[in-house]
């Protein structure tokens, strides 16, 4: 298995050093040079990219290709390396190319009042950039067909992680109890993003996967268990209606849903870390909890 992570961010180095550590060769494209070691010391061959132009080395790696995961956002213009594959399409680029993973986002289903949401549920994108998502995901399935590719979307719910955690917000002063009345968030720990992209990569399985926990719950219970875990006073809860947020905060608050992750788990797929509960219990046993992400 040769590996290509457009975006080799949080959950691309996740993805990465997991690859790696299961025997395969695994590259990375990254925007600037200083995060390429980084990329190396997780077993990822870095690559510049910097979304408008495919380097000589870059292509010559893209040639080689088998897997490819992209966890590039995309823009008003679209997605970026379908943009750079053109007209040609993308086995020209990729040649060898033998699955196709795209990380997108629950946030395609937009608001559906807290209800249960899976694969099948009408999309109904609000924010700007989960609009986008939509237009990238149905790019993405366009691409693969015209390919005879198979693709796997996983729709992600809110990443956390060593690094990057209610821990880290309570250390730092910048945690907050927001309370709006019968509001609801999966998330997702990143090791389960990666163990999940694995998963479904070596037997090369197409479909739409929601790569999320078990327990859609208020963010405020998470900041609760958090502090009450380190032994600190909790922040005092802020209605959220007055609370002072940028428009971006704000708008995740706009989205109310549960979402379901039968479908990968029907495949025999296992999370590690199915609930905030033990997670943060594990994250804060370990130590990892502000490990540099």
């Amino acid at each position: 298995m040769r590996v290509m992570i457009f975006g080799a961010g949080y959950s691309g180095k996740a993805i990465g050093r997991l690859l790696h550590d299961q025997g395969a060769s695994v590259a990375g494209t990254t925007r600037s040079a200083e995060k390429g070691k980084g990329l190396e010391d997780a077993g990822i061959r870095p690559f510049l990219f910097d979304g408008t132009s495919l380097t000589d080395t870059l292509l010559a790696e893209l040639a080689e290709t088998t897997h490819l995961v992209q966890s590039i956002a995309p823009g008003s213009e679209g997605d970026p390396l379908i943009r750079l594959c053109g007209q040609a399409g993308i086995k020209v680029l990729m040649p060898k190319l033998e699955w196709i993973a795209y990380l997108s986002t629950v946030g395609v289903y937009g608001d559906h009042h807290g209800a249960w949401v899976n694969e099948d549920t009408e999309l109904k994108p609000v924010s700007v950039r989960s609009v986008e998502r939509v237009e990238a995901e149905q790019a993405w399935q366009v691409v693969a067909a015209r390919a005879g590719l198979p693709l796997a979307i996983l729709r992600l719910s809110g990443i956390y992680g060593p690094g990057r955690n209610t821990f880290m917000n309570l250390a730092n002063g910048t945690a907050r109890r927001l309370v709006k009345k019968d509001q609801v968030f999966n998330r997702i720990r990143v090791e389960d993003i990666a163990s999940a992209t694995a998963f479904l990569a070596a037997p090369r399985t197409p479909g739409i996967f929601n790569v999320t926990d078990d327990l859609p719950s208020p963010p405020q219970d998470v900041v609760t268990e958090a502090a009450r875990l380190m032994s600190m006073e909790a922040p005092p809860e802020q209605p959220f209606e007055t609370a002072d947020l940028t428009p971006m905060a704000r708008s995740f608050y706009g989205e109310n849903k549960r979402v379901s992750n039968a479908k990968i788990k029907a495949l025999g797929f296992n999370f590690q870390y199915p609930n905030y509960h033990m997670s943060l219990v594990d994250l804060l046993g370990s130590g990892s909890w502000n490990q540099k992400a």
